[in-house]
């Protein structure tokens, strides 16, 4: 095995797992990947189950992701976990998930903090449920001087909406006179999104099979390379993982250039 895996506990490994490993280069590891994690709710259904049981073992394929892009050295991890439109659901859903957020980050946040990972919610966390909305500043707060992994959770999350909001904050500028329109680039907008600072995500990866964005970070995504399997999110293990950032890996990523 190469030295420069020397920081990933091999013995909790596959032999398939492994063997991808190895093929890994390190210095070519994704700085950001992102995830939309679907199909949850089919996932249960395929069982005879309610759609929130699936949401409730879906926890097990976040750990294993996060586990994994922290000891690979990923810096940053975004993980679409509830959009704006998600509100559109049955109620009973939406009170079970929001319940069930709570729930994992006080579960969790400890775990998290003593492997130096770094929270921050992504989204209009004010429309939260008041005691949702305690747990994630809590969590946040418990994780912010953390110089690990950067875990963004995108809750009550919209693409458009993190654009126009963006857009808003600009135009205020224009209007105070401390901006003048032609001084608008692409980078003074990025820096107002919730991203700012973070380089854009390299990987995207969707699980369910379904061939679209879904309203999930917009301007970012602009030039990351997809990756979409028809595994459905709580069946998503590391050896997936692992062969999406190898597959990212055989890429030519060229920008619009030659």
């Amino acid at each position: 095995m190469p030295p420069q895996w020397e920081q990933v506990d091999l013995k909790d490994l596959t032999a398939d797992e492994t063997a991808v490993l190895a093929s890994i280069e390190r210095e070519k590891i994704p700085k950001h990947i992102a995830c939309i994690m679907d199909g949850n709710g089919r996932w249960a259904k395929t069982r005879s189950k309610e759609r929130i049981f699936g949401h409730r073992i879906a926890r097990n394929a976040v750990r294993q992701v996060v586990d994994t892009c922290h000891r690979l050295g990923v810096e940053y991890l975004t993980l679409y976990t509830f959009s704006s439109e998600n509100w559109r659901r049955p109620r009973a859903e939406v009170t079970a998930l929001m319940q069930l957020l709570k729930d994992t980050l006080s579960r969790e946040k400890g775990p998290l903090n003593e492997s130096n990972v770094r929270l921050r919610i992504f989204g209009n966390v004010d429309e939260l449920p008041n005691h949702v909305k305690r747990e994630a500043e809590d969590s946040e707060r418990l994780m912010r001087q953390n110089t690990g992994l950067n875990l963004n959770l995108a809750i009550n999350y919209g693409g458009r909406a993190e654009i126009i909001q963006a857009v808003r904050d600009l135009a205020d500028q224009v209007a105070s006179g401390s901006l003048q329109p032609d001084q608008i680039t692409e980078e003074s907008l990025s820096g107002r999104l919730f991203t700012g600072g973070m380089p854009d995500p390299e990987l995207l990866i969707r699980t369910g099979g379904e061939q679209r964005i879904s309203n999930f970070l917009l301007w970012q995504l602009a030039y990351t390379e997809l990756w979409v399997t028809p595994t459905l999110w709580p069946d998503f293990t590391r050896l997936m993982l692992l062969t999406a950032i190898g597959d990212y890996q055989e890429r030519n990523r060229r920008f619009g250039g030659l």
